[in-house]
């Protein structure tokens, strides 16, 4: 199900980059992958690494989903059981010409991050597959899962499946 946000959500900004506080809540909360890369430098815990990490992926899961997917490329996904007990996707989408005017380096940012963020965590992942590290591959897994569930969410949302 395919609704338009109309004027609602007319966030183009007549071909200049988003604000930079968008801009910061749209990536800057990647400090689940800064902070598990650098946990082991600070931390001995795997409870505190497990738990920070997967809060502040959860946080940025949340951010991109409901904030940056809204102001850099007009999308807004989410998923809903019926009352049949079926999963139903439902997305979100600005009017074709509120996305025309929206800036494409926005656009361009928020793809690949999306991308290249589930890239990072996969990378991670045979990390802790090479070093035999099962408690971390578990961490990675959640992260992962994450990603690409907003990965699969906005890229059904684009397309209007």
């Amino acid at each position: 199900m395919k609704r338009s946000l109309g004027r609602s959500l007319d966030l183009a900004y007549g071909g200049k980059l988003c604000p930079p506080k968008a801009m910061f809540l749209s990536r800057g909360v990647q400090a689940a992958l800064a902070f598990y890369i650098l946990s082991a430098l600070f931390f001995n815990s795997f409870v505190i690494i497990f738990v920070t990490t997967v809060l502040l992926a959860a946080l940025d899961f949340w951010v991109v989903k409901n904030v940056s997917g809204r102001i850099l490329v007009g999308l807004r996904w989410w998923n809903e059981i019926n009352n049949e007990g079926e999963s139903v996707w439902k997305f979100e989408c600005l009017d074709q010409e509120s996305l025309a005017r929206m800036n494409k380096k926005d656009s361009w940012l928020f793809w690949w991050t999306l991308y290249l963020t589930a890239g990072a965590w996969i990378v991670l992942g045979v990390f802790s597959l090479i070093r035999f590290e099962a408690d971390y591959l578990l961490v990675v897994g959640v992260c992962l899962t994450l990603s690409i569930a907003n990965i699969v969410g906005f890229t059904r949302c684009r397309k209007g499946a």
